[in-house]
């Protein structure tokens, strides 16, 4: 599935196509370079979900957990990982294994503790501003 976003704010408007596109998969992997707009679209997915907390970045807790309208959801930042092993640490997987949403940052840190089935994103931006989202199920 490929999406075009002329603007941060169009972003909410693809929430609930993506969700409905990753179909029963609950983890999302965000790919996409600081400021492409990967925190943005997770605001959206989350309002989506029916979360009404404030939807910001865990950089610095790694994760934030959301209370949605059916069940907790989490986001994780992996930016500041030093190895993989951070994330053993935390028991991540008592979340990514919780049957619950999960949106996460820079997967890229953590590549060998990423479960069979989830839902990848690629945020690309052009020198025009324009964003193109790639979704696919794996």
């Amino acid at each position: 599935m490929d999406i075009h976003i002329n603007t941060l704010e169009e972003l909410a408007g693809a929430a609930p196509d993506i969700l409905e596109y990753a179909g029963s998969n609950k983890i999302f992997l965000f790919y996409g370079d600081m400021g492409a707009g990967k925190t943005t679209l997770i605001k959206s997915l989350c309002a989506a979900l029916g979360v009404t907390d404030e939807v910001t970045s865990p950089t610095f807790s790694i994760v934030n957990e959301y209370a949605g309208t059916n069940s907790p959801v989490y986001h994780f930042d992996f930016y500041r990982l030093k190895e993989q092993g951070e994330a053993l640490d935390m028991g991540y997987e008592e979340y990514f294994f919780s049957d619950n949403y999960c949106f996460i940052e820079w997967p890229e840190k953590i590549a060998g503790l990423i479960p069979d089935q989830y839902t990848g994103i690629r945020i690309a931006v052009s020198e025009e501003g324009i964003r193109q989202i790639t979704v696919e199920n794996i």
